[in-house]
């Protein structure tokens, strides 16, 4: 079965009109995306043009120019919603120089008159505009989006194939008829959209889902993980760090005098406090290390690496904090950071590295604040352990035989356990 250009043309326009009001339904449910509006825009544009195509039997050169025109101007208004899914804005110059560039061809005889010149120039600024398309969509792919990351390969492959009928358009003869090229030309229109359309709504849905993902993992006053995404990601790192059996440290982190804070200054200006030290702290981080806001003025980081490592980032990230904080929000702070840090062989348990790191935590609140403190290995740590249970036996033992002599022992050698 064969098909002529009129019913090409005619199938094109309504499939191209129907995918307009749906991506333009799908933009009343989400006024979020504006990039919604403009991909539905474009394609009542384009599908109006398609259709124009077949109804123009003007003898004018600017209305036959008209239908092309348009379509070119809805290929310039889907590489703009690209560009306006990703915050960028949109290029108005850049969205009309196709159709501008028609119009003005058209005024040439020579090219106006030949279907092959005409065929060629349609080609070349429809690629164009696929492979600008495709250029903002690979800003999607880098930001891992599931199966939005093969969305630059579409446009680009049409890109491509809207290429195709200029070599055979140059080689045919001159005084052929250019019916079957509009019929190829046609045709690809109607797979371009159709497959530009999925992965408007691919990405669009997959950005949705994304929202809410971060949103579920987020803490929303400083932007940083809650504590549970930064168990569940802290838990990938320490995965990766055990096929190593490589080291893996903890850092936890306590703002000094936070209620006198609140207290002097009020709950907004300690909130500008915590912001800006979450600031300062992602920072200083590197990008493999784990950062989240266990709770009030408490944060906490799992990093790669070993005890030297753990204590420079932390006292560099102390000192870059003591710095910032010196005013906050127009506020004389002199705002300071206690850390404690832990450093261990993968794997290893994070809530008991926490526990560890929250101990040194203490013996930096302990020696005046304002300070790093690391936690003593496991090992020193379960050795002291055991002292101070040894310890603990003979004082009970003796209090049990009533022996004062060796109650005063047993307790002097447990006190300077």
């Amino acid at each position: 079965m064969s098909l002529d250009t009129a019913t090409l043309l005619t199938v094109a326009s309504c499939v191209t009109g129907l995918l307009g009001v749906f991506i333009l339904v799908c933009w009343a449910q989400d006024r979020g995306t504006r990039a919604l509006a403009w991909w539905g825009a474009a394609y009542l544009m384009g599908g109006s043009a398609v259709g124009l195509w077949g109804a123009n039997e003007a003898s004018v050169p600017l209305v036959q120019s008209l239908p092309n025109a348009l379509l070119f101007v809805a290929c310039g208004m889907i590489w703009n919603g690209a560009r306006l899914f990703h915050g960028r804005p949109i290029q108005v110059p850049g969205m009309l120089v196709g159709a501008i560039v028609w119009i003005a061809a058209m005024q040439i005889p020579a090219i106006a008159e030949d279907g092959h010149l005409r065929i060629v120039l349609s080609s070349l600024i429809v690629a164009s505009y696929a492979f600008l398309a495709a250029l903002e969509l690979r800003r999607e792919r880098r930001r891992s989006l599931g199966k939005a990351g093969l969305s630059p390969f579409v446009p680009l492959l049409h890109g491509i194939v809207f290429l195709s009928p200029i070599p055979l358009a140059l080689l045919t003869p001159p005084d052929s008829s250019s019916d079957s090229w509009f019929a190829l030309f046609a045709l690809q229109t109607l797979l371009y959209v159709v497959g530009t359309a999925f992965i408007v709504i691919i990405m669009t849905n997959e950005r949705t889902v994304l929202g809410h993902k971060t949103a579920a993992m987020t803490d929303p006053l400083t932007g940083l993980f809650n504590r549970r995404a930064f168990f569940d990601v802290g838990q990938q790192l320490m995965a990766r760090q055990a096929k190593t059996a490589g080291p893996v440290s903890v850092l936890v982190f306590d703002l000094d005098h936070f209620k006198s804070i609140n207290d002097r200054f009020g709950h907004a200006v300690g909130d500008d406090a915590l912001r800006l030290f979450a600031a300062t702290a992602r920072g200083n981080l590197r990008g493999t290390d784990v950062l989240g806001r266990l709770g009030g003025e408490e944060f906490a980081a799992i990093l790669p690496g070993g005890p030297m490592e753990v204590m420079m980032i932390g006292e560099r990230l102390r000192a870059a904090f003591e710095a910032a904080a010196v005013e906050v929000s127009s506020c004389r702070l002199r705002a300071t950071v206690s850390i404690g840090a832990v450093a261990a062989v993968a794997p290893a348990d994070i809530a008991k590295l926490l526990e560890r790191a929250d101990a040194a935590l203490y013996a930096a609140k302990s020696n005046g604040r304002n300070r790093v403190e690391l936690a003593a290995s496991e090992a020193s740590a379960s050795a002291s352990g055991e002292a101070v249970a040894s310890a603990e036996r003979t004082v009970w033992a003796a209090i049990a035989r009533f022996n004062p002599m060796q109650i005063w022992n047993a307790t002097g050698t447990f006190m300077r356990s």
